[in-house]
């Protein structure tokens, strides 16, 4: 039998698990609710709490649906849908994905012509690392909390400089992709010289990012538009993707 990654079985095992996610939701919103109620909150500020909440979720799930967009013509629908649905994440799945392409020896790969042996070493890749999470929180969660919180008791200001330091260090192993083939290289086991304007294609849609942000921040700030901070990261994604189109066909 010839291997889809769009096949009728796989959506089946994607939907179950997302149904079960999504089950877990709905229990945990019931009982909040019934909760709230106990507390004294009344119906109408409840409802109020839920509405604002369903909006604001629109915002941060257009820019996953971008990754998911993205994902899509490598690895077909239902594993993009799947990873980006219960625990994933949009700056770590295409990397994960490109990474274990890298390591078959794959440049450029469509989920059309994709072996079922690189459809499980993909997807082995983008969920073994990220399991880990699950497993070691029930375990270490507590110990990592408590540790933060006597840090912050001690010296505020030197915890908000390691939680900086943390998210700077992990968007600085993201920005090595970007940057990764301007100037010396290896290429087949020599070093070689990339000057080629096209190369710096990723970082102009970065700097473009950055500036749609920095707009987004400063609107912010200055006219207090704070329905503005949920929809800054896909105002600056969608622009950012928007603008790479008319700069790809410039440059190349």
């Amino acid at each position: 039998m010839e291997f889809s990654a769009n096949s009728p079985i796989i959506f089946i095992m994607v939907a179950i698990v997302i149904g079960v996610v999504v089950a877990q939701s709905i229990f945990f919103l019931i009982k909040a609710y019934k909760r709230g109620l106990e507390l004294g909150i009344s119906k109408t500020d409840l409802n109020a709490t839920i509405k604002r909440s369903a909006l604001f979720t629109i915002a941060p799930a257009i820019a996953i649906f971008m990754g998911l967009v993205s994902l899509v013509n490598m690895l077909g629908v239902a594993l993009p849908w799947l990873r980006l649905s219960v625990i994933g994440a949009v700056t770590y799945e295409l990397p994960a994905a490109q990474q274990a392409l890298t390591s078959m020896g794959l440049t450029e790969v469509s989920w059309t012509n994709l072996t079922a042996k690189e459809y499980v070493t993909i997807a082995f890749v983008m969920t073994f690392g990220i399991a880990a999470s699950l497993i070691l929180a029930p375990f270490t969660c507590k110990k990592i909390t408590g540790g933060m919180l006597k840090i912050k008791e001690k010296d505020k200001k030197w915890m908000d400089l390691l939680m900086t330091s943390m998210f700077v260090g992990m968007l600085s192993a993201f920005l090595g992709y970007i940057v990764c083939n301007i100037g010396f290289v290896f290429e087949n086991g020599e070093l070689a010289f990339h000057y080629q304007l096209e190369h710096w294609i990723p970082v102009f849609v970065m700097a473009i990012s950055a500036g749609l942000m920095a707009i987004c921040g400063i609107l912010l700030k200055k006219l207090n538009w704070k329905w503005l901070n949920d929809y800054a990261l896909p105002i600056s994604m969608l622009g950012s993707m928007a603008l790479a189109i008319p700069i790809t066909l410039i440059i190349t």
